[in-house]
């Protein structure tokens, strides 16, 4: 009996099918591949915000209270010498810390401190512009914004004691009428 050659390529199709696979499926599988590893290259960096409650140099880590109150808690992360801004952590400071997850651990890569935002329409002004203004006895309203107790104990000559919880309480009933002169408000640390 002779096969008639229409009846062989069903049966040539089915044998290629099984010893080589599908190339399609392979395209696919590498599509994909590509696309979750572009995930992972876009994800937003991972970041505590909070203040340093810990520093070891020893144990290499440092504990950082997030959030107020009751829903504070304190994180633990690590650090390696591969992290950069060490120099800026301390206790009591206010502090974004950039890390990434390795393994279970949570290691800082990077640790900036938190400065203050100038509110829109307020400008700063540097130290040696502030010795000027008050050496040449300009017209200027300058607020010491610490606590009252650190005014006590120095301030900077013709400065106004007006801690921050009483400039919030008494808003602009603590500030001078006179609308016409520069305030200059300064506090323990940079801002």
């Amino acid at each position: 009996m002779k096969m008639k050659p229409l009846r062989l390529i069903p049966v040539c199709l089915m044998l290629a099918l099984l010893a080589g696979g599908c190339a399609g499926t392979k395209t696919v599988e590498k599509t994909q591949s590509l696309a979750a590893t572009e995930t992972v290259q876009k994800q937003e960096p991972l970041i505590y915000e909070g203040e340093v409650t810990g520093f070891s140099e020893r144990a290499q880590s440092i504990s950082i209270a997030i959030g107020k109150g009751e829903q504070a808690k304190v994180m633990m992360v690590k650090f390696d010498t591969t992290t950069t801004g060490l120099s800026q952590v301390a206790k009591g400071k206010a502090v974004s810390i950039a890390y990434e997850m390795r393994g279970n651990d949570a290691f800082a890569t990077d640790v900036q401190l938190k400065l203050a935002k100038l509110p829109a329409g307020t400008t700063e002004i540097k130290t040696p512009e502030l010795e000027k203004l008050i050496t040449t006895q300009s017209p200027l309203f300058l607020v010491d914004s610490r606590p009252t107790a650190r005014y006590g104990q120095s301030h900077l000559p013709g400065a106004h004691s007006i801690p921050v919880p009483l400039l919030e309480e008494k808003q602009a009933g603590v500030l001078p009428e006179n609308r016409d002169i520069p305030l200059v408000f300064y506090c323990g640390g940079p801002t």
